[in-house]
C-alpha cells in the first residue's frame, strides 16, 4: 500500500530537521529522507555551532532572532541540554572601512530588533580583555547571541520531531519526484514510492541534484571550508571573535570558546574552494594561526587537536533562496544557506511550516520576498 504524507523533505539537516519539528506541531503528516545513515550527516555536523542575528540582511535578522529565542529556552521547554551559551558575537575594526561598515549597519540592525551596540577601543577591550590593542578602532558588540552544541541540538530537534510525529528514513535518498497535472504528487527513492502533495528541497550542498529531478539548475553552488579545535586552555574569551579584514589565502575568520574551554575556529577562504571536496588541507592551520594570534596574542600557545572540512552551500549574493516554485505546484526551495543553516534553521523552519499551512504571520511576505528564488541577485550580503 502506498504511503501518504502531507509533507516530504529533502535532506534531515539544518534546515530539514527542524522543518520536520514545526510542520509535526502545526499536525502536518511529514516524511524525512536523507541518503546518510542519520540526521546532520551532511554538513549540519561540520557546522561549529554560532548563533547570531547580527546580519545585515533584515530576512535572517528576523529568522534569527526567533532561532535565538527558541534555542534560548530549549533546555527549560524540552529538557535537552543543547550547551545553549549566550557569549554573543564581536565584529571587530582594525581599519576605517570596517568600522564604517559596521556603523552604518547598525540602523537596519536596530531597526530589526537585533540588540547590539558599537563599542570604541576602550570600551571593547572590557568586553574581550585579550584583543590586540595595536591599533584596535572598536567594534560590535551583539549580547543576544550565542553559540551550542551541533551534535547534541541536532539529536534533540530531530528527537522532538519524532516524538511529535514526523517520520525519518535514512539511506534513501529522493531519486524522483512525480508530478501530475503541474502538481508534485509523490517521491521516488531506491526503497519504494511516497504520495504527497508537497516536496521540500532542503538538501544543502546537495539541492541542484534534487532540483534537477524536475529539470530546474537551482543557482547554489557547494564551496569548503576548514575548522579546528584546540585542546581545552583557561576560560578567557566571552563572544564569538569576528574579523572581517581580508588577509592572503581569506576573506575572514572567526573563533570562540566552549564552556569547556576548547576554541573553535573557521576562515573563508579567499579564493572559495568550490566543490564537495572535504578533505582537510595543510594550507588551513598556517593561514587560520597567523590571523588567531594576531588577533589574540595569547593564543600562540594553544594546540590545535583536530580539524575539519565542511560545505557551504552558497548562491549569488550570499542570502538563501526560499519559496514556492512558480511551477509544478507543491515543490517548496529552503536551499542556498551559505553556511549559516544551523543559525536560521529553527526560524526557518517555522516560517516553512506557516506555509505549508496558510497560515503566514505579518513580516512573513517580507521575508520571503527578500529571500525569493526569482529575485534578481545584486550585491553581496555584507556580513556572510
Amino acid at each position: 500500500m502506498l504511503e501518504r504524507y502531507d509533507v516530504v523533505i529533502a535532506g534531515a539537516g539544518s534546515v530539514g530537521v527542524p522543518a520536520a519539528l514545526a510542520m509535526a506541531r502545526a499536525g502536518v503528516k511529514v516524511l524525512v529522507l536523507d541518503p546518510f545513515a542519520s540526521q546532520g550527516q551532511g554538513s549540519n555536523k561540520a557546522a561549529i555551532g554560532g548563533i547570531r542575528a547580527t546580519h545585515s540582511d533584515p530576512a535572517k535578522i528576523r529568522l534569527c532572532l526567533r532561532t535565538l529565542e527558541i534555542v534560548s529556552a530549549w533546555k527549560e521547554t524540552y529538557g535537552h541540554h543543547i550547551e545553549w551559551t549566550k557569549g554573543g558575537y564581536t565584529f571587530v575594526a582594525y581599519r576605517e572601512r570596517e568600522e564604517r561598515v559596521l556603523r552604518d549597519l547598525l540602523v537596519v540592525q536596530r531597526r530589526y530588533g537585533l540588540n547590539i551596540d558599537w563599542h570604541d577601543r576602550g570600551q571593547l577591550l572590557d568586553v574581550v580583555p585579550d584583543l590586540n590593542p595595536q591599533g584596535l578602532l572598536g567594534g560590535t558588540f551583539s549580547p543576544d547571541d550565542g553559540h551550542c552544541s551541533t551534535l547534541l541540538a541536532g539529536h534533540a530537534f530531530c528527537d522532538e520531531a519524532k516524538r511529535t510525529g514526523a517520520a525519518f528514513r535514512y539511506q534513501e535518498p529522493v531519486t524522483g519526484i512525480e508530478v501530475q497535472g503541474g502538481c508534485v504528487c509523490g517521491v521516488v527513492t531506491p526503497k519504494g514510492r511516497y504520495a504527497t502533495r508537497v516536496v521540500l528541497n532542503a538538501a544543502g550542498p546537495w539541492a541542484r541534484e534534487v532540483g534537477a529531478l524536475l529539470g530546474f539548475d537551482h543557482p547554489v553552488t557547494p564551496d569548503s571550508h576548514e575548522a579546528g579545535i584546540t585542546e581545552p586552555v583557561a576560560p578567557f574569551l566571552g563572544p564569538m571573535l569576528v574579523d572581517t579584514r581580508p588577509a592572503p589565502g581569506s576573506a575572514n575568520d572567526y573563533f570562540y570558546q566552549l564552556a569547556s574551554g576548547q576554541v573553535v575556529f573557521c576562515i573563508t577562504p579567499e579564493p572559495s574552494r568550490v566543490g564537495q571536496d572535504r578533505r582537510e588541507t595543510s594550507e588551513f592551520l598556517p593561514l587560520v594561526a597567523r590571523r588567531m594570534v594576531d588577533l589574540v596574542p595569547r593564543l600562540a600557545q594553544a594546540r590545535v587537536r583536530r580539524t575539519w572540512r565542511g560545505l557551504y552551500p552558497m548562491t549569488p549574493d550570499g542570502s538563501p533562496l526560499v519559496g514556492w516554485a512558480r511551477e509544478p505546484k507543491g515543490y517548496l526551495l529552503a536551499i542556498g544557506m551559505c553556511g549559516q543553516g544551523f543559525m536560521l534553521g529553527l526560524g526557518l523552519g517555522e516560517l516553512l511550516a506557516r506555509m505549508v499551512t496558510n497560515s503566514l504571520l505579518p513580516g512573513d511576505e517580507e521575508v520571503l520576498d527578500q529571500l525569493s528564488p526569482y529575485r534578481r541577485f545584486g550585491g553581496q550580503e555584507r556580513l556572510k
